[in-house]
């Protein structure tokens, strides 16, 4: 008989629903960093009120294993790996490793929890015979951005590995991430592989350690329909000699199926030369929030806060012709107001040089990334954390989905 079980029961579901709540929220426009900490407040005491009681909490985390989502995984290995139980923790990993989904929990489990609880656990999974324990402790090093030393190195040489897939780009993508430059000879590889994921990923680290000169390698990703579209736009305007960029947005923009992509280059780019075309389509309900979206990416003039937007308008007709997609993208960002956006840049709009890059409403070259990684927006703290890395050979690109506070030296 468990008398706290309602309580405990409690925790175990508000655990796993705030973990999906900031799984969700670190990539959206209008969570700040101080809104991610007050998740993690809220999360972590569910997870302390879960161990509390372990020995009666634990039946519960594992009876909550009937959904085989990613908010249950986190719980179940959060809880398994403070328990330093060998059996709760080998069917914690058992269960994240058992679908896309709960892999992710898993892994964001491993990427929360402090080195001293996990530390010797990656160890394993790097020694273990199954490629999936290795593809585990490979994304752990990932999310925590932990060089893995030689066991990076021993993976890269093995046709096992290589012909893992997943394992294959997450160690091509972790070299880039932590600037491992004495690694090139196996994205030199890479370049070369059939595969279009393998070949992306050598080409977005090679670019990250420095050799910005390969970004015309992203050509197809970025001007056909695949899975990597968004990351090769946010790598390629960002590396890309300023003239090759505006021809490549020029070339996107003869098809109008690509007009969302044309809008969030234009705002990677930050020429603000574009800004009277981005106020153009503010009037066109599609692509009005997007369009106010690389407004504000280059001006560094946030819509609400100044009184730039507008309540939401009469969609319907716009809703039935568009994307799911298309409008789960926008649905947190604000509607702007032609009328004031349009007067704010005659005000204002003499102070930006067309011809230079522009981030947040400062030239590229003075801005200071780090001030928006600490305290940004989620969507801009990425595109920083990217131009920060860029920018200094030695910075390794920080995670902005970790937990807060834990990635700024």
């Amino acid at each position: 008989m468990n008398p706290f079980r309602k309580v405990l029961e409690q925790h175990v579901e508000d655990a796993a629903f705030l973990w999906v709540l900031r799984s969700a929220a670190v990539d959206q426009p209008h969570y700040l960093t101080s809104d991610i900490e007050a998740l993690e407040q809220r999360l972590n005491a569910n997870l302390d009120g879960i161990v509390a009681s372990l020995q009666r909490s634990w039946p519960l985390c594992c009876e909550a294993t009937s959904f085989e989502e990613g908010g249950e995984a986190f719980v179940l290995a959060v809880t398994a790996f403070r328990s330093l139980e060998f059996e709760k923790i080998k069917f914690a990993v058992d269960f994240g490793v058992s679908n896309p989904n709960t892999f992710r929990g898993l892994v964001s489990a491993l990427g929360w929890l402090p080195g001293s609880l996990c530390h010797e656990w990656v160890k394993k999974f790097f020694s273990s015979k199954e490629l999936v324990h290795k593809y585990l402790a490979i994304a752990a090093c990932s999310v925590r951005r932990e060089n893995p030393g030689d066991y990076l190195i021993r993976i890269l040489e093995r046709d096992d590995c290589c012909a893992h897939d997943l394992l294959y780009c997450r160690s091509l993508r972790l070299i880039g991430e932590l600037k491992l430059s004495q690694c090139v000879p196996f994205l030199e590889k890479g370049l070369e592989a059939d595969s279009k994921s393998v070949r992306f990923w050598s080409i977005w680290s090679s670019i990250l350690i420095g050799r910005r000169h390969l970004a015309v390698l992203l050509e197809d990703y970025v001007m056909s329909d695949n899975l990597f579209r968004a990351q090769a736009l946010q790598l390629a305007f960002r590396t890309l000699p300023l003239e090759v960029a505006k021809t490549w947005i020029s070339r996107l923009s003869q098809d109008e199926a690509n007009l969302r992509w044309v809008i969030q280059a234009t705002g990677i780019l930050g020429d603000p030369h574009v800004v009277p075309w981005l106020l153009e389509m503010s009037k066109n309900p599609r692509y009005a929030r997007i369009a106010g979206e690389a407004f504000g990416h280059i001006t560094g003039i946030d819509l609400e806060s100044h009184d730039l937007s507008i309540t939401v308008p009469d969609i319907t007709e716009f809703e039935a012709d568009a994307e799911p997609d298309e409008i789960n993208a926008d649905e947190n960002l604000p509607w702007p107001s032609y009328e004031k956006l349009s007067a704010v840049w005659q005000k204002y709009g003499h102070s930006f040089s067309v011809g230079k890059r522009f981030f947040m409403g400062k030239a590229l070259e003075k801005c200071d990334f780090r001030d928006t990684i600490i305290s940004g927006y989620q969507r801009h703290r990425q595109a920083a954390a990217l131009e920060l890395a860029l920018a200094n050979p030695e910075q390794l690109l920080v995670n902005t989905s970790a937990r807060i506070l834990a990635h700024i030296d």
